[in-house]
């Protein structure tokens, strides 16, 4: 591309040339001819326009001996702007202004075509760069960028900050780091949110210290929000003293901290010294003039009540109207839970109480902890109480809020009252989620109900709540213990279609149910192809095929399995050896089964208190 210098008008740091126009008759006269300037350092080819009586030199591309290639131009361009910028202006996109340096204006029409048609080809350049990001084509417009950069165009910041948020979300901090290379080398001048984007997309990754070389190699000055990104990321990852080192450097730099800095810091150091630390700086935080916000108090109050200073954390709570900080229902729920953990859920219910009577409405969540807390106790009656308040105070239960009242039902094996709230769920508009359809499904199977747990299970597509393999695994478990391994077989191979793989405790489910049904061949084939699958045998694997073979009376082949188990790297239990006593015992080999009882318990392997049982079975 072409620079236009005027010849009459000079400027700091442009070389001074000097021309003569002597001839004003024609419109506009092209002399073409090589300038060697600063000891022999070629700049390129030189034409001389006249118009008007105005006489401008254009700089073209050249490969001199001291500049090659694209570099060149772009040192050239570069120069060009900065050379101008000292004694003009430049547009807001950084572009050279039309400057008349005759007239104090523009430049003339015929003299800036070329200028103009490359100034055109650039913004046309910026606007596809901006079409291909909106448009989420990140590879693309990287690409176009680069020709860009190769061609001596100056990108547009706002499309190259976008392309460097959208690397950063798809993990390519390399790449972002690149756009903003271009940025700098292009001539452009990146504004303080492109580097906060960058620094933001290492710290999220937790490549802190990538962020701290952008931070050092920032050429506008950092700002509050580019300080807070690091300090987070830096005391998320537990280096409270390397935060507070920046700090020191935030301050030094004129970067006043804000009342994000200081909660960030506060609530690492109460995690990593103590609430008194923190204290101390809620203190340094008021003295230069950062008011604290609620978030502030939450997080004291949170470590206080992490501490075990309960009583403290509720006289905190009650003093903040007269710190000038009203506490919102993230505070309440912060003391609400630390009630529940320390068994005080009278006390609980009482604030609970008292926050809507101060206005303070409560969340789903106020209400979840408390019916939570009181299904774990077996209060379930109070817990469906504090459940029916809930519409009352403006708040719709969600699954979080019926799944605990379900699970207290099974685990006291009310199922005809779980089943009730299921239906109360579905019918008030709330649908079950996984949680909730497992949580059955465990139940049923202990129960043996495992029929009613195949039909719930079988439905569950049809409710849009899709099976994960916990799922599955559930329900083979409890077909493989009734002794309905077929069934259980079929539901394997309904999961391999649904692309879900099972895992140890699908196969070994399975091992054992065939084991007890003396389908011993069709367990150890399974067994091998386990072994196929890559997944490695456990202990309760091998004690499932053991246990099958001793029973059929097999207790050579058991034995080799042992060996097998020991090979694989894979520690034998007390159960193990056991199994294999009395399978020698149910052989006909009680005094053989009696020696190796003795010698297993003098060395520790088989509790002696076990003996006495696996006594009664020889």
């Amino acid at each position: 591309m072409d620079s236009l210098v005027h010849l009459q008008q000079t400027h700091e740091g442009l070389c001074l040339f000097h021309s003569v126009c002597k001839d004003n008759s024609r419109k506009i006269q092209s002399l073409g001819f090589n300038v060697s300037v600063r000891q022999g350092c070629r700049i390129g080819s030189v034409k001389v326009f006249d118009e008007d009586k105005s006489c401008f030199l254009v700089l073209c591309g050249g490969n001199g001996n001291g500049l090659r290639g694209k570099e060149s131009f772009r040192n050239k361009r570069r120069s060009l702007v900065r050379a101008i910028s000292k004694s003009e202006s430049l547009s807001s996109d950084g572009h050279v202004s039309n400057l008349d340096f005759k007239n104090g204006g523009s430049f003339s029409s015929g003299s800036s075509q070329y200028y103009s048609s490359r100034n055109f080809e650039e913004f046309e350049s910026n606007n596809n760069l901006r079409r291909l990001i909106r448009n989420g084509e990140l590879e693309e417009g990287f690409s176009l960028l680069e020709s860009m950069f190769y061609r001596g165009d100056i990108p547009d910041i706002f499309p190259c900050t976008s392309l460097i948020r959208g690397f950063c979300r798809l993990r390519k901090t390399k790449k972002a780091t690149r756009v903003l290379e271009i940025i700098e080398e292009s001539g452009a001048v990146p504004d303080v949110i492109t580097y906060n984007v960058l620094i933001s997309g290492y710290c999220k990754l937790g490549e802190i210290d990538n962020a701290l070389e952008i931070l050092d190699r920032m050429s506008v000055a950092p700002d509050v929000v580019t300080y807070n990104t690091i300090l987070r990321s830096l005391c998320d990852s537990g280096k409270l003293k390397q935060a507070m080192e920046v700090l020191d450097r935030q301050l030094q730099k004129e970067c006043y901290p804000d009342v994000i800095t200081y909660t960030i810091l506060i609530e690492a150091t109460c995690k990593e010294i103590g609430v008194g630390q923190g204290m101390k700086l809620l203190d340094e935080m008021r003295s230069k003039g950062c008011k604290p916000d609620v978030v502030t108090y939450n997080v004291l109050i949170n470590g206080i009540c992490k501490e075990g200073r309960l009583n403290e954390a509720i006289k905190f709570l009650d003093n903040m109207p007269s710190y000038g900080c009203q506490p919102n229902v993230i505070t309440h729920n912060i003391v609400l839970r630390s009630m529940c953990s320390t068994g005080r859920w009278m006390d609980a219910e009482k604030l609970l109480t008292e926050m809507v009577h101060k206005g303070c409405s409560p969340s789903v969540v106020t209400f979840n902890i408390l019916i939570n807390f009181l299904c774990r106790k077996g209060l379930l009656g109070r817990a469906i109480d504090i459940l029916e308040k809930m519409p009352k105070n403006g708040c719709t239960p969600n699954s979080l809020s019926y799944n605990p009242l379900l699970h207290g039902f099974c685990n006291e094996k009310r199922m005809d009252r779980a089943i009730e709230y299921l239906e109360i769920m579905v019918s008030r508009g709330c649908y079950p989620d996984i949680v909730t359809y497992n949580t059955l499904l465990t139940a049923l199977c202990r129960d043996g109900k495992v029929n009613i747990a195949v039909e719930i299970l079988d439905q569950l597509s049809s409710k849009g709540c899709s099976p994960v393999l916990i799922t599955y695994n559930t329900v083979i478990d409890g077909l493989a213990k009734m002794g309905k391994t077929d069934s259980a077989i079929t539901l394997l191979d309904e999961m391999l279609e649904k692309g879900l793989k099972p895992d140890i405790i699908t196969y070994s489910s399975l091992l054992g149910g065939l084991c007890r049904e003396g389908k011993i061949e069709e367990a150890i084939k399974f067994f091998h192809d386990l072994e196929g699958l890559g997944a490695r045998p456990n202990a309760i694997t091998y004690n499932s095929i053991m246990l099958g073979l001793c029973k059929a009376r097999r207790t050579d082949r058991a034995i080799d399995f042992l060996d097998n188990m020991v090979a694989q790297g894979c520690k034998p239990t007390e159960a193990t050896y056991t199994i294999l006593i009395e399978g020698l015992a149910y052989e006909g080999l009680a005094k053989e089964a009696l020696e190796i009882l003795n010698k297993l318990c003098s060395r520790g392997v088989v509790k002696r208190s076990s003996a006495p049982q696996v006594l009664l079975k020889i």
